[in-house]
């Protein structure tokens, strides 16, 4: 029961991506109407519409006409996330991560702690430029760009119809994750990955660091898979974790011994002007 509630956070993280794909392939296979289409563009219970804002903002690069519901379907998502949940997105929603996930499992196992290929402080920023890369194509070319390619798409359609050659795509991230670099797709490549963290700079979940309960262990650096958002605030000071590509997966919650990291909202302006964080359980 004690390893069960240590690692809530990934077995909700669990139920939260594979309930989600699990809804793809029951709209498809028996017609259910909960959750219809990809994780691109969807219909929840075939009236709320949710779109992807990289998606639709390469289509409007492209010189498509953007609908009524797509327009809607970006302000939900954008809202949702920007407001309130982060770059949830990558690790409570897009199943790509249960492949890197996996990834890193084997890795520590294989004891590859080191980066083999490439240097990790270059290329973080990639995703960046790759989004860019990717508008000016889809303008180029007319279409969305990424869409042609995108793992995320391909694993959904995947459970949705049939996998086919998809699977060689996924293999593929599977092994730069595990023998080239860690966390390597989602921490220095994917352009959704950095759409979400743009869009969820100023959301209110944030994860808050009491550095009076911490004795400075480096378990939640060793876990989180973009730890360059932790090292400004462990051991230097009591803050939230403000960096914009914190996924608030809660992995340093789940390996902190020392309840010195917790989920928070984030209270930019409370009754005397200050800065405050409440937590949350």
């Amino acid at each position: 029961m004690g390893s069960i509630i240590k690692n809530k956070y990934l077995i909700l993280r669990r139920i939260s991506q594979l309930t989600i794909l699990f809804l793809y392939f029951t709209a498809n296979a028996y017609g259910w109407k909960i959750l219809v289409g990809n994780l691109s563009f969807s219909k929840l219970f075939n009236a709320v519409p949710l779109a992807d804002p990289f998606a639709v903002l390469q289509m409007i690069f492209a010189g498509a006409v953007i609908s009524a519901d797509l327009i809607l379907g970006v302000f939900i998502i954008l809202f949702f996330y920007g407001v309130i949940a982060g770059r949830a997105y990558c690790s409570w929603v897009c199943p790509v991560n249960m492949v890197t996930d996996l990834a890193a499992w084997v890795r520590k196992k294989l004891n590859l702690s080191k980066d083999n290929l490439i240097n990790t402080t270059k290329t973080r920023n990639f995703r960046y430029a790759f989004l860019i890369i990717l508008l000016l194509t889809s303008a180029f070319i007319g279409a969305a760009a990424f869409e042609f390619i995108s793992p995320i798409g391909i694993f959904t359609r995947g459970v949705a119809f049939s996998l086919g050659f998809g699977w060689i795509w996924l293999l593929t991230i599977f092994l730069f994750d595990t023998f080239v670099l860690k966390n390597g797709w989602c921490g220095h490549i994917c352009p959704v990955g950095a759409m979400y963290s743009l869009v969820g700079s100023k959301s209110l979940i944030r994860v808050h660091y009491t550095k009076e309960n911490c004795t400075n262990c480096g378990n939640c650096l060793n876990i989180c898979p973009e730890n360059q958002v932790l090292a400004p605030v462990i051991n230097k000071k009591s803050d939230f974790i403000s960096g914009i590509e914190c996924t608030n997966c809660g992995r340093c919650i789940e390996v902190c011994n020392d309840n010195a990291l917790k989920f928070t909202i984030r209270n930019y302006i409370n009754s005397k002007g200050e800065k405050n964080e409440k937590t949350t359980n």
